[in-house]
């Protein structure tokens, strides 16, 4: 299954700035973290990340430094400061009372099953 470019925008920000809340991180280690939370449905690019990255850097939300590993190339890290961690907040927020109306909206009067679409779409 491939997750909509949409979706993927839309989770971006909260997404990154939790794997930041959890640990400094740098670009590769943090794709990683998103391809394994997903099972592997969510594999972004370096493309999609980096600027994502710069711009949560721009808003104060992220703030990197340079570090080097012995044996390894300077990698640059990302932390998340106080106001990217009050983003992330809102963030969840907003999330929440997003999948709570669309469990809401999904489930099957009665029975608390999921129901599906049918065939022609919505009236």
């Amino acid at each position: 299954m491939k997750v909509a470019k949409d979706l993927v925008a839309a989770s971006a920000t909260p997404m990154v700035l939790g794997i930041l809340a959890e640990a400094d991180s740098y670009g590769y280690a943090i794709l990683r973290r998103i391809n394994e939370l997903s099972g592997g449905e969510l594999d972004w690019t370096e493309g999609l990340l980096y600027p994502l990255l710069h711009r949560l850097e721009r808003l104060g939300h992220v703030e990197s430094t340079w570090q080097s590993v012995a044996g390894e190339r300077k990698r640059k890290y990302y932390r998340v400061t106080e106001s990217g961690l009050a983003e992330l907040a809102e963030q969840r927020r907003q999330w929440d009372t997003v999948v709570e109306a669309l469990k809401e909206v999904w489930r099957s009067p009665g029975d608390g099953r999921f129901t599906s679409i049918p065939l022609g779409g919505l009236a």
